[in-house]
């Protein structure tokens, strides 16, 4: 996954910033978060936020004294960004065809090692809903050969989610999916 980028992007922290903001643009963070995730120093995460800020990619929000960085959605570049985020992860195809094959899926979540923007060959997700079990092994058997990475699906019930969401937050985590309400 980072290995496409890095021909492009020759920083990892910046590639993996990338990643975190524009697979899920609601998602916000701060400096000292970041760097613990990524566990890098925070003067190298600070530096890349600094430039991707200045480079319109991100947004800053003030929160008191705590500054949190999100993707600009605004910026020309999003839409392509958003794009090449989610095809260097594959996670275009899966989400896809989960979405439109499924059953009532609610939310899918990235879990684990490709939440951080690590590239394991393994794809951990979250998938809450109700889910028609033999389709998504099928779909996961056809999308694996496709980007060439194993697929590992944890299925929950709203029910069961609800009990686990408080785990969830321990864990890395990026919402990638959410049904509209």
């Amino acid at each position: 996954m980072v290995g496409l980028f890095n021909g492009l992007i020759s920083s990892k922290t910046r590639i993996r910033i990338l990643m975190r903001f524009f697979c899920n643009p609601g998602t916000s963070s701060y400096l000292r978060e970041l760097a613990k995730e990524f566990d890098v120093s925070t003067n190298a995460v600070r530096e890349e936020l600094a430039q991707l800020t200045q480079a319109g990619f991100l947004n800053i929000q003030k929160n008191g004294r705590q500054v949190n960085y999100l993707a600009n959605e605004q910026h020309p570049l999003f839409p392509e960004l958003k794009s090449m985020v989610a095809k260097v992860m594959g996670i275009d195809q899966v989400i896809d065809g989960i979405v439109m094959r499924l059953g009532e899926l609610k939310r899918a979540y990235l879990i684990d090692d490709y939440a951080e923007g690590k590239d394991t060959g393994i794809v951990d997700l979250l998938l809450v809903g109700s889910i028609n079990m033999t389709h998504l092994t099928d779909l996961s058997q056809k999308t694996e050969k496709y980007i060439k990475r194993k697929i590992r699906s944890l299925v929950m019930s709203r029910e069961e989610f609800a009990l686990f969401e408080t785990k969830l937050q321990q864990r890395p985590h990026l919402l990638i999916w959410a049904a509209k309400k």
